[in-house]
C-alpha cells in the first residue's frame, strides 16, 4: 500500500507560484519560471520597483503562457508605486492626504505620511497633532498624550483646537488629557 501512494505522488505535476506546470524540458522555460517566481516573491515582500523591473524583463524575453499574469503584476506593481510616491505641492496638501488616509482607516499609511511630514519639517506641529489623533483613534492614550503635548508646545493654538475635536472623544475621561487641555483649572 505504501508503494502505491509513493508512485501516485511522484506522477503529479509539480506546483509552483505560477500554478500547476508540466516539467520543463527546455532550460529556457525552466529559467523563465524561476524568474517569474522570484518576481512574485518580490511583490509579496513589498519590493514593487524591483518586482516590476523583473516582470518587465521577463515580458521582453518572452514569457510564453505567463504573459497575461506578468502584465497583471506589472500593472499592480505600478499602482503600488504610484500610491507610495505621491507628490504634493505643499505641506498642507501632504497633511490633507495623511488625514484622508486616517479618516479612511488606513492607520499605518497615515502614520507613515505624518512621519514623512516630520522628516521634511521637524517643526510641523500639525503632524504631531495628526499623530495624536491617530493614537487616540487606535486607543494608544500614552502616545496620544505625547504627540498632543508636543503639538501644543510647538503651537499653543492646538490646545484650543483639541478641546472641541471629536477625534479625542475617547480621551475625554483621562485626567492627563484634561490637565493638558485645561492647565489653568
Amino acid at each position: 500500500m505504501a508503494q502505491t501512494k509513493t508512485a501516485t505522488a511522484s506522477k503529479r505535476s509539480p506546483r509552483t507560484l505560477a500554478g500547476a506546470v508540466t516539467p520543463a524540458a527546455d532550460p529556457t522555460q525552466a529559467q523563465a519560471l524561476a524568474d517569474y517566481e522570484a518576481a512574485v516573491r518580490l511583490m509579496q515582500e513589498g519590493k514593487f520597483e524591483k518586482a516590476r523591473t523583473s516582470f518587465e524583463k521577463l515580458l521582453s524575453t518572452g514569457a510564453g503562457n505567463l504573459t497575461d499574469r506578468i502584465r497583471m503584476y506589472i500593472s499592480a506593481a505600478g499602482a503600488q508605486l504610484s500610491r507610495q510616491k505621491a507628490t504634493f505641492i505643499n505641506h498642507e496638501e501632504h497633511y490633507d492626504y495623511a488625514v484622508s488616509l486616517l479618516n479612511d482607516g488606513h492607520y499605518e499609511d497615515a502614520k507613515e505620511q505624518f512621519q514623512e511630514i516630520l522628516k521634511q519639517n521637524g517643526e510641523a506641529d500639525y503632524a504631531f497633532y495628526g499623530l495624536a489623533v491617530l493614537a487616540s483613534m487606535t486607543g494608544d492614550s500614552h502616545t496620544c498624550l505625547e504627540h498632543l503635548t508636543e503639538a501644543i508646545r510647538r503651537n499653543p493654538r492646538n490646545r484650543i483646537q483639541a478641546r472641541s475635536d471629536s477625534d479625542f472623544q475617547d480621551m475625554a475621561d483621562d485626567p492627563r488629557f484634561t490637565e493638558l487641555l485645561y492647565p489653568e483649572v
